[in-house]
């Protein structure tokens, strides 16, 4: 079932509520930025959120709802994970290992261009 107007962030999209899935991508958010005391690794993990975002441009789109976007984050696993294995370079200190941080991380930033997304 796809959100509905309900419009309290508990919409759901195929069983993912978009109050949980904000609540997931937001965590994902606040452990990236915990990483930014190693430059190094910080730019990497930088680097996976752009590539997982700009496949989430091409999958969602530029203009989406929050319900949609959480819609696109279920069963999202297999493909990002397909982008990061991708897009790490050899000898990375990010990698395979941070997927769901950069999952989420790179949901949690795409959702601000949500056209009913609220801080």
């Amino acid at each position: 079932m796809r959100g509905g107007g309900r419009g309290d962030g508990g919409d759901r999209a195929h069983g993912v509520t978009v109050a949980n899935a904000r609540l997931q991508w937001d965590e994902g958010a606040r452990r990236f930025e915990a990483t930014r005391g190693d430059g190094t690794r910080y730019r990497q993990l930088g680097s996976l959120v752009d590539a997982v975002q700009d496949e989430l441009r091409r999958r969602v789109g530029q203009t989406f709802t929050l319900a949609e976007l959480a819609d696109a984050y279920e069963g999202s696993e297999d493909w990002v994970r397909d982008v990061v294995v991708a897009a790490t370079p050899p000898r990375a200190e990010a990698g395979m290992r941070d997927t769901a941080l950069v999952q989420d991380t790179a949901f949690a930033m795409y959702a601000r261009g949500a056209t009913d997304y609220r801080p």
